[in-house]
């Protein structure tokens, strides 16, 4: 007679197979029934690996940013071997001193952004790529031209305006209204400001402290004060856009998952502020 499994024994039974186990003996190992794949246990979360491209624009992740750059590229290269003549007066031409602000503001905040001041060789040309395609990955590219575009123009306008009256009231000589102010500093400058508010706190502070004391110590040297309060005006005009940038990259798809990128500190001048 073939032994059987009453109800009573069901409970010591190997689960699957119908194995009777003996009474009152510790747990014993069974064999998985065939065709049964066993589980891995979980393991932790990997990292994904760094991913150094990510710091450069491209046409599909950044479109913003790449064809921005394009455009400075081929600006740059054309100031660099155009005749110096014609490349003094399209500089003039671009500037956003009072004189020009008050025939064509439109036309002058635009034609501004187009040059960089020092060329491709300016600190400001590896900031531009390196904030900018930080800030587009995280919230976008019409959010980060709208940052840039505040920054370039608040700063633009708190430094020229006063500048005006002063020359309206007698303060400064009607010279003032001629300036040579062109280039793309205040809006990096205000991305910057923007992109700090989304790194974690260690990375924000350390890189808004180096950032401010660089240009705390421009202002200090009174080479150009005009461009160096407007730098720190863009850096704030940055700052005053956190609180609608995080909720904003918040809401993106894997907002939190981006590759943190540190923005370098740049030296020197990045717009062209000498007196005409």
């Amino acid at each position: 007679m073939e032994p059987t499994v009453s109800a009573a024994d069901a409970p010591f039974t190997a689960p699957g197979t119908g194995t009777p186990l003996l009474d009152g003996m510790p747990r014993q190992r069974t064999a998985l029934p065939r065709g049964a794949a066993a589980v891995p246990a979980p393991r932790s979360v990997r990292t994904a690996p760094p991913r150094p491209w990510l710091l450069l624009p491209t046409p599909t992740g950044t479109p913003f940013t790449f064809g921005y750059a394009a455009v400075l590229l081929v600006t740059s290269l054309f100031a660099g071997y155009a005749d110096p003549a014609l490349v003094h007066t399209l500089y003039q031409q671009s500037s956003t001193d009072v004189a020009h602000l008050m025939r064509a503001p439109g036309l002058v905040l635009v034609a501004s952004a187009l040059w960089i001041a020092g060329g491709l060789t300016s600190s400001y040309a590896l900031v531009f790529l390196l904030v900018l395609t930080a800030l587009e990955r995280r919230i976008g590219g019409l959010r980060t031209a709208v940052v840039f575009l505040l920054g370039h123009v608040l700063a633009t306008l708190a430094t020229e305006v006063p500048v005006g009256l002063s020359v309206l009231v007698g303060g400064l000589p009607d010279s003032s209204l001629h300036r040579l102010d062109y280039g793309i500093s205040f809006g990096v400058a205000a991305c910057l400001g923007a992109l700090t508010g989304l790194l974690r706190p260690w990375l924000r502070w350390t890189v808004l402290i180096m950032f401010g004391a660089v240009l705390l110590q421009d202002l200090a040297a009174f080479t150009d004060p005009l461009s160096d309060w407007g730098h720190l005006l863009a850096l704030a005009t940055g700052i005053a856009t956190w609180p609608v940038l995080r909720r904003r990259h918040r809401s993106r798809p894997g907002g939190g998952r981006v590759t943190t990128v540190a923005a370098p500190v740049v030296c020197g001048q990045g717009r062209g502020g000498v007196h005409t």
